[in-house]
C-alpha cells in the first residue's frame, strides 16, 4: 500500500501539517503550488524525513513520508499503527517526551537532536530536527509533526 498518502484523509492531513509548519515557522516546508494532492505527493517524495502523530494519550504515528518509512524500515501500514514513543529506545523516551511537551508549549522547536531506533533495531542520531504542533484552521491541536534531513547511523 505505497500509495496510502493519496487517500483523502491523508491528503487533508498533509494540508494541516503544511499549514501548521508555515504558521509556526513563517516559511514553507515544501513548495506549495498545485492541488492538495500534488502537495501531498511532493511531501511524500521529499528527500528529508517528515513524520507525525496524533493527540492520543499514547500518540500513534499517523503520517510518514517515503524517507521516514525507509529510515524506520516500515511500510505505511506498520508505521501508522506504531505508538510514536517506540521510535525511541526506552532510555531515551523521557527526554523525547520532554521535547514534545516543549514543542507543544511553544508551538515548535528547532535544532532538536536525539537518538531513534528503526524497526530492525538500527540506531541513528537525528540532528537539526524541527518539531511543531499541528492544528486545524480553528486552532484545535490535532498532533505534532517532525522534519529533519540530517541523521547518522550509530554502531
Amino acid at each position: 500500500m505505497e500509495h496510502e498518502w493519496r487517500n483523502p484523509p491523508a491528503v487533508q492531513w498533509c494540508q494541516y501539517l503544511l499549514d501548521s509548519y508555515a504558521h509556526w515557522l513563517r516559511r514553507e516546508l515544501i513548495e506549495r503550488s498545485g492541488t492538495p494532492l500534488e502537495q501531498a505527493q511532493r511531501l511524500f517524495h521529499s528527500p528529508f524525513v517528515v513524520a507525525s502523530h496524533g493527540t492520543e494519550a499514547d500518540p500513534v504515528l499517523n503520517y510518514g513520508n517515503q524517507t521516514a518509512l525507509a529510515l524506520w524500515e516500515m511500510n505505511w501500514q506498520q508505521f501508522t499503527q506504531t505508538p510514536s514513543r517506540l521510535t525511541a529506545e526506552p532510555p531515551n523516551r523521557e527526554e523525547r517526551a520532554r521535547m514534545l511537551e516543549q514543542a507543544k508549549t511553544q508551538g515548535y522547536i528547532a535544532d532538536y537532536r536525539g537518538i531513534r531506533i528503526s524497526s530492525s533495531g538500527k540506531r541513528f542520531l537525528v540532528e537539526q530536527a524541527t518539531i511543531w504542533t499541528i492544528q486545524k484552521p480553528d486552532g484545535a491541536t490535532i498532533g505534532q509533526g517532525a522534519a529533519f534531513s540530517a541523521w547518522k547511523f550509530l554502531e
